[in-house]
């Protein structure tokens, strides 16, 4: 009889520690949002959005803590290092996979010491040109002047290594096109060269230049999406325009310190997924100029592979180191 009763309390306590128990009461504490950036620009907004919506459904505070500095790898080693519990959260951007193969001296291993929860927004790049530096009226035009032997038309990016430079080289890869490199500190002042003349074209956000394209200084050649934009629809697609395999996406999504259980990973993607589908959410995000992607927890571990595999060949190519 004794040893049934420690039988049973044994059972009784293990049942209590066990992984489904642990996510039925999850979270029951405050749970850190780790942000990569500085505050302010849309990476953060999206974040706050996102930890504002997660507070109000768990009633647990959720604490977006920007950790900005080397190229984001600073913020993404604390997560990667953080208890494998589901209280520490990263905001991954696509340099969370970019960094891996242009950072010489990473800490962490995106691929190994992350497990995925779900993709949260995704925000094509446009091709733009200064039409007083670039006579074309349509990509193919851009195509064929940048193919002219010694042209190496000079473009500008919001720095070495950065999205929209990896989706330059990604193209310059697939075209054969000649460009100078010319990395700027931010893509704002990228923009106001590209406007003065200083460079002829860049791939940057649709936002950063919008005002611009409606004034007439730039103009838009392709959209690097495989879908046409709502505002733009005139605008095709670099895989219209006959690259086919070409795709180059900004993005956030939600990661966590690999071993965290599995039960607690399904109950981040459940709950983060029913935000991102939720109108009130949608308009918001769309309203930044990202589009909602609420994702499987398979479906993000796809992506992120095949992210991978396309940074990964454009870093090899360009030979990209981030200093």
């Amino acid at each position: 009889m004794f040893r049934f009763s420690c039988s049973l309390l044994i059972s009784i306590v293990v049942g209590f520690h066990s992984p489904w128990v642990g996510a039925q009461s999850y979270p029951n504490k405050p749970v850190r949002f780790v942000v990569p950036f500085a505050p302010g620009g849309q990476s953060d907004i999206v974040a706050r959005l996102m930890a504002q919506k997660l507070s109000e459904r768990w009633g647990q505070p959720v604490v977006v803590d920007n950790k900005a500095g080397a190229a984001t790898t600073l913020g993404t080693d604390i997560v990667a290092k953080a208890p494998a519990d589901g209280y520490t959260l990263l905001l991954a951007p696509a340099p969370f996979v970019i960094t891996q193969y242009a950072y010489p001296k990473l800490p962490y291993d995106s691929r190994k010491d992350f497990a995925p929860v779900s993709l949260l927004v995704t925000n094509p790049l446009v091709a733009v040109i200064n039409p007083n530096q670039v006579k074309a009226k349509v990509f193919a035009d851009f195509v064929t002047l940048a193919k002219v032997p010694g042209s190496k038309l000079p473009y500008g990016t919001p720095g070495n290594g950065s999205l929209p430079h990896l989706a330059v080289e990604l193209f310059r890869m697939q075209s054969g096109i000649e460009a100078l490199h010319v990395p700027y500190k931010g893509g704002g002042p990228a923009v106001v060269d590209l406007v003065s003349g200083h460079i002829a074209f860049m791939f940057a956000s649709p936002l950063e230049v919008m005002q611009h394209v409606k004034s007439g200084k730039l103009q838009v050649l392709g959209v690097t999406s495989d879908q046409r934009l709502s505002y733009w629809p005139e605008v095709p697609t670099i895989k219209e325009s006959g690259y086919k395999n070409y795709e180059a996406y900004a993005w956030f999504g939600v990661v966590v310190a690999a071993n965290t259980p599995k039960d607690i990973v399904n109950k981040l993607n459940a709950d983060i997924v029913a935000i991102l589908k939720t109108s009130e959410m949608a308009e918001k995000l769309k309203g930044l100029g990202t589009d909602p992607a609420p994702t499987s927890i398979e479906d993000f571990s796809k992506f992120l592979n095949a992210e991978h595999i396309r940074w990964s060949a454009a870093v090899k190519s360009s030979n990209i180191t981030i200093d």
